[in-house]
């Protein structure tokens, strides 16, 4: 059996923090050997970021104040020693949102999830379990979502509905819900604002990933710093439309909940909703953004304040670095696709465009093989079902144009080839610009290629 870390666990010393007539225990900076280990069990992902005027720092999920996280791991998979849950914790009434699958057969966390941000403007935890995905598993798992929560709260001394779950895993069974309890303990007490706190959790919420994904980035917003980080899990069952993934976002800055919300829905849309692995869509798929609002910053109450700009614009970055790296480290993929679009009517049409390539077979297929197949892009760009005029179609491969006025041209193709080649075979990007008319909208979706052992892989997997 693979193990990842220790079952001697040093506990956290622990603070009372009073809140008017009640108290809520956190943990200081203080690091276990358990989550050093935990934290380095897998690799970590290289997160790319766009450019912009933030910096990237250590510390994932607890970058930003206020924020202490824990991984290890609490016997709910079903194979090896791999971290397999994870907390969260804000120290104070975090303002909440959050992103849901799209499946109509929504798992019972997300069912929660969803009814709880609908009665709560904010929340303190969330606690994600790997090895079950309690989808399909009645009002029996609905109940367990339940039972999980309160016995969350306890510990921490919040209200059961400031806790929020997500689960991961097997479809159709339901979470261990005694040992993931008998767990809990050894949770709390471990947690921590360190860099390893973030870390051993990022590694926790992973299944079948490949490495761990987390980061964060400090930037100003009105003069004042502010941070912010996340951390994703993600490798198979990837599509649009909230794709199959978990997630967890935090930031220090202080914003009203109805603008939070608007923003994590824009961040999204621009992000998970635009990667794509194998056209499948999870009904797990959650993502779970908290701000602390204790970075001293001013309150962002307008969704159109140039401060509500500047923390939109980190927003996206962070969640377009965990998106990317997603599809980068699926199943076997050695390279990121990315599509970009311009010269659409809006950007949701031109993200509904780069979305329609990202997903097409015969296109992932050919870029395995480093088969330059221009057509299959055009194909993509017509089946996408947004009105353009085809004699505007333009395609390039890196800086090789393929297409141009809506029609094929010559090109080296050797140079194409070995532009593939190079990128597929170096963890590189292979870059697909698109042009579809003179329209102010643009977008960029994300994906990788298909390889014959993705038949195989998905044939192994546990329904």
């Amino acid at each position: 059996m693979n193990s990842c870390i220790s079952h001697r666990v040093r506990l956290a010393p622990k603070i009372v923090i009073p809140t008017g007539s009640s108290q809520r225990v956190v943990s200081k900076v203080s690091v276990t050997p358990s989550l050093k280990e935990a934290a380095n069990c897998i690799p970590a992902a290289s997160i790319v970021l766009p450019d912009g005027p933030w910096k990237q720092i250590p510390g994932g999920v607890t970058a930003a104040e206020g924020f202490s996280a824990a991984g290890i791991y609490g016997s709910l998979r079903a194979k090896g020693e791999r971290p397999d849950l994870a907390l969260v914790v804000c120290e104070v009434d975090a303002t909440s949102a959050g992103a849901f699958s799209t499946n109509a057969v929504a798992a019972a966390p997300v069912l929660y999830c969803k009814r709880t941000l609908r009665v709560s403007k904010t929340a303190h935890a969330v606690l994600i379990n790997v090895g079950q995905a309690n989808a399909f598993t009645g009002d029996a798992g609905y109940q367990d979502v339940i039972e999980c929560a309160n016995t969350v709260a306890k510990p921490l001394r919040v209200r059961p509905e400031e806790v929020l779950i997500l689960s991961t895993g097997v479809i159709g069974e339901r979470i261990k819900k005694d040992a993931l309890i008998n767990a809990l303990p050894r949770l709390v007490n471990s947690l921590s604002s360190s860099t390893e706190g973030g870390d051993s959790a990022a590694v926790a919420i992973t299944s079948n990933d490949r490495v761990s994904k987390s980061v964060a980035v400090e930037s100003q917003v009105g003069g004042i710093d502010i941070r912010v980080g996340g951390m994703a899990k993600g490798s198979g069952m990837i599509h649009p439309n909230m794709a199959t993934t978990l997630g967890v976002i935090t930031t220090d800055a202080l914003v009203d909940s109805d603008v939070w919300r608007k923003m994590v829905k824009i961040a999204v849309s621009r992000s998970f909703d635009r990667i794509t692995v194998d056209g499948d869509n999870s009904p797990n798929d959650s993502v779970i953004a908290l701000a602390s609002g204790l970075s001293g910053s001013s309150r962002i109450s307008s969704i159109n304040s140039e401060e509500a700009i500047q923390l939109q614009a980190c927003l996206d970055a962070v969640m377009q670095g965990l998106a990317k790296s997603v599809v980068r480290y699926a199943k076997r993929a050695t390279c990121l696709i990315e599509i970009a679009v311009i010269g659409a009517n809006t950007e949701a049409e031109a993200g509904k465009i780069g979305r329609s390539v990202a997903s097409c077979a015969l296109f992932k297929g050919a870029t395995y093989r480093r088969e330059h197949n221009w057509e299959r892009i055009a194909g993509a760009v017509g089946s996408s079902s947004v009105n353009f005029h085809p004699n505007k179609l333009r395609i390039l491969l890196g800086d090789i144009l393929l297409m141009d006025g809506g029609q094929s041209l010559k090109f080296d193709r050797a140079a194409a080839y070995n532009y593939l080649t190079n990128a597929c075979e170096t963890d590189g990007t292979v870059s697909i610009d698109i042009t579809v008319g003179n329209g102010p909208g643009s977008g960029r979706a994300w994906g990788c290629y298909l390889i014959y052992d993705n038949v195989k892989m998905n044939a192994a997997c546990t329904n």
